[in-house]
């Protein structure tokens, strides 16, 4: 099998290929009725590979109905890859129809592939759930022969991934021994993800395709030109670099960390775009139709550049691309590789990569990534267990489609890899839950909507339920968000609802590259006009920061506590380390250093963690409730990255007892138990469980309703039920992914006996990122202290009178600018070498008269 037949070979030579050994070796495995996860480069053919049997399949048995199922996280991917897959079916004469199903398929083409189904159907886990809760699903899928499954490990570990795990159970039932195939350009855990995606939960049951690697790619460190600042995490210094990179390529893609971040930089090289650049916005706030015309555009070769945050990461191919920029650092090797990937998306010759570290410690963390990069190391969190919500919107899903028996369904749950440790206990209770809503709510009709018949078989209650829980199928819930409408005209995407509550009418804010002026909300709708006075500010989305792997961690620490690997780092950053050794000592890759000195009448204690910003935020509360048990009286904390910081009223002249490992005992159940994040947990929890209902027939509820239904709810269940099987998902939900608790768990095990512990007189250098950092957390509910007045004070203490005081006054007023959700103006001196007011946000003229926001 290790030549083609014709047409296939006759199109491979036609463009100077040849089949490459993974191609081939999916094509084998397809023949021998093999599941296989395929890993290989970014522009290596993996999704050529991965259809290769079906055509293959098709061209020697034709055959009317549907063969092949694709599944695709992103709905413009799956839209790219059909559109890429129909040329080699037209050249070679190919009698096979192609089509997607995604939330935006016409009703009328719905319609026509339920009657008569393409041979090749790209879809989206959401959709493939509303299909297959569809009575007629037994004839759309019962012929189906192949499932392959693109990006396969950005969904495995999620909800997205556990709903598309039952669902592909779901399908072997329908259609015995078909085949699965993966495809992934990264993945840390390869076991893992062949027990995900295996027909039996078992990963030897799934044949492991590994493609060569391709070129090495090439990174470059860019600093912003004098000033190197100390702390903040938009990178807007670099702004003018970047342009400077993009004006010297064809084609860049500028990857940012956060939808804010996105907006920030966008509006930052439109300031300085003298040269009227092509440059587009790119991010999953942004109305489908803007984003899709960026990415036509690009497809086009209309622009020279796009901003976008993680709603490019799985990328379409643009083969024209040839640099990516990360501005900020990257939190992740997989994520850098995956958007490094972008850039020349051709496996045989380098992609071309530039890193632009935000602030000092990000410098680290650039060069730590790009170290990792070169030793090929991968880092992730192998997949958690499958999500008991998911599992009740899958239970109702397949009740809709036909009346099932509790056993039968338990055995096929099981054989989804995410559920295959599920206990017959956890399935009952799901599912009692499903029928009546448990003990504490089958006295409400609302919640009745399954029944059992004599025989023991479960059916839906009535095809109001059916109907409705079709319409709510789908595990992404969204922070309660409202579409921002120019008046009069179109809608530009969405905000999230607090930041619409924070505004009144005149204030001005930025979004989707266009200055906007805030009128007032209709309905679900906020209104605005472009233009406008005064400061803009610029929207922030609720858990928009990406987490420091575990990986990169361990990385930083070994290149600050050992000095013969700074040669790597710019001499800023040495000087930086080299001033800390003297006032202070170094972090060590193993253990912790902690610091404690005065300051402005109050006493700092820092913490040099490096377990990433979510771990030292939930560590930062944990650390303040023991802090105010042993009468230091804790004022405040912060977490970033890299440290936590705590201030109090008293010194703490214990540290080492604020990190013992049992502070994740009485202090984490009584902060979980208190928290208000239980509460937004259990709403989102519910609402993919089908408790909470997004959308419901003629109506649709605000962000506020929502909440305050599963407020009521929760309460209830706390009162009368407090081993629900929700209240169980929330609790095992919070103490987990929300939490990181099982980093800090792993940290306090790390540092158990070796905690350096520093007395000094004054500021650290490595401490004043921290303590400029925009963010504080307030335990005592004290008001914001004098931080511009108190931030250039603080490194003189910490460098001698090192730095000027200007270039850190100006960093730590973007910091609280951005926090606010204020943008910078201009300073007055540069006025007149910038181009004129609002040009920032005009629309690029494209050629052929396109705009692009």
């Amino acid at each position: 099998m290790g030549t083609l037949p014709e047409p296939f070979a006759g199109w491979f030579a036609a463009r100077g290929w040849t089949p490459r050994p993974h191609q081939l070796a999916l094509w084998r495995a397809a023949k021998a009725g093999e599941s296989a996860l395929l890993i290989a480069p970014t522009g290596g053919g993996k999704t050529l590979a991965g259809f290769l049997p079906t055509l293959l399949d098709l061209h020697a048995n034709p055959r009317e109905g549907l063969h092949t199922l694709y599944v695709s996280p992103l709905k413009a991917l799956a839209v790219d890859i059909a559109r890429n897959l129909m040329d080699p079916v037209t050249e070679m004469g190919l009698p096979i129809r192609i089509e997607t199903r995604t939330g935006d398929t016409p009703q009328n083409r719905r319609a026509r592939q339920r009657e008569t189904p393409p041979q090749i159907l790209l879809t989206t886990p959401e959709s493939l759930a509303v299909l297959l809760s569809s009575p007629e699903a037994p004839e759309l899928f019962g012929n189906l022969r192949a499932v392959v499954v693109d990006e396969a490990h950005a969904m495995a570990g999620t909800k997205r991934g556990d709903q598309l795990c039952l669902l592909m159970a779901r399908l072997d039932v329908l259609a015995p021994g078909l085949r699965r195939t993966g495809l992934s350009a990264t993945v840390a855990h390869p076991e893992a993800l062949r027990t995900w995606l295996s027909p039996t939960a078992r990963a030897e049951d799934v044949r492991l395709v590994t493609g060569r690697g391709g070129a090495e790619p090439v990174m470059d460190l860019m600093l912003p030109e004098g000033h190197l600042p100390w702390g903040g995490h938009m990178g807007i210094a670099s702004a003018p670099g970047v342009l400077a990179r993009i004006d010297g390529a064809a084609v860049t893609i500028v990857f940012v960390n956060t939808r804010a971040q996105a907006e920030l930089i966008f509006a930052a090289l439109w300031r300085l775009n003298e040269g009227n650049l092509p440059i587009g916005l790119h991010h999953g706030s942004l109305q489908i139709e803007q984003r899709r015309k960026v990415e036509a555009a690009m497809s086009a070769g209309k622009l020279r550049a796009v901003v976008a945050t993680a709603s490019l990461d799985l990328g379409i191919d643009w083969g024209a691309v040839d640099q990516v920029i990360q501005v900020g650092a990257p939190k992740g090797v997989a994520r850098l590789l995956q958007r490094i990937g972008r850039a020349n998306h051709r496996m045989d010759e380098p992609s071309r990569a530039v890193l632009v570290p935000a602030n000092r410690f990000e410098v680290i963390e650039c060069v730590a990534a790009t170290e990792a990069v070169r030793a090929h190391e991968l880092d992730g969190e192998p997949p958690r267990p499958g999500g008991l919500d998911v599992l009740a919107q899958h239970l109702l899903a397949m009740a809709c489609q036909a009346p099932f028996h509790p056993d039968d369904l338990y055995a096929e749950v099981t054989r989804a890899g995410a559920y295959a440790a599920l206990s017959r206990r956890d399935f009952d209770d799901v599912l009692r839950f499903v029928e009546d809503g448990g003990y504490a709510l089958r006295a409400y009709e609302r919640f009745r909507r399954l029944f059992r018949d004599a025989e023991g078989m479960v059916h839906v209650r009535d095809l109001r339920v059916a109907r409705q829980a079709r319409m709510n199928l789908g595990t992404i819930v969204d922070t309660p968000m409202l579409k921002v409408r120019i008046r009069g005209g179109p809608v530009l995407g969405e905000v999230e609802e607090w930041f619409a509550s924070t505004l009144e009418p005149g204030h001005c804010f930025i979004f989707a590259g266009q200055t906007l002026r805030y009128e007032g909300i209709d309905a679900l709708t906020m209104v605005v006009t472009r233009g406008g006075e005064g400061e803009p500010r610029v929207p922030a989305y609720a858990g928009a920061r990406l987490p420091l792997s575990t990986n990169l961690s361990f990385r930083v620490r070994s290149i600050l506590s050992d000095p013969r690997r700074w040669r790597a780092l710019p001499d800023p950053v040495r000087d930086w380390l080299r001033l800390q050794q003297r006032r202070s000592e170094l972090p060590q890759r193993d253990g912790m250093l902690v610091e404690v000195f005065p300051r402005a009448g109050r006493w700092f204690l820092v913490a040099y963690c490096f377990e990433g910003r979510l771990a030292h935020q939930t560590l930062g509360m944990l650390v303040t409730k023991r802090m105010e048990r042993m009468g230091y009286g804790p004022m405040g904390y912060l977490g970033t990255d890299y440290v936590l910081a705590t201030w109090s009223a008293f010194e703490p002249t214990d540290p080492e007892r604020l990190f013992e490992e049992d502070i994740l005992g009485e202090e984490l159940e009584e902060w979980i138990a208190e928290s208000s994040m239980l509460r937004r947990t259990f709403r989102n929890i519910a609402t993919i469980a089908g408790l909470i209902e997004k959308n419901h027939p003629g109506a649709e509820k605000s962000g506020r309703q929502m909440s305050m239904n599963s407020d009521l709810i929760y309460d209830v269940l706390r009162k009368h039920e407090p081993d629900h099987i929700l209240l169980r998902a929330t609790r095992a939900e919070a103490a987990t992914g929300l939490t990181d608790v099982g980093r800090i768990a792993t940290l306090l095990a790390r540092i158990r006996g070796a905690i350096r512990i520093r007395r000094l007189d004054r500021v650290s250098p490595l401490a004043v990122p921290a303590l400029i950092e925009e963010g504080r957390e307030w335990v005592a509910g004290g008001a914001e202290d004098a931080l511009l007045a108190e931030a250039a004070a603080l490194v003189d203490d910490a460098t001698g009178g090192a730095e000027h005081f200007a270039d850190v006054l100006s960093e730590v007023t973007e910091g609280l600018r951005v926090r606010s959700g204020v943008v910078d103006r201009p300073r007055r001196q540069d006025r007149k070498r910038r181009p004129p007011p609002r040009r920032f946000v005009r629309s690029a003229r494209l050629p052929g008269g396109d705009t692009t926001p």
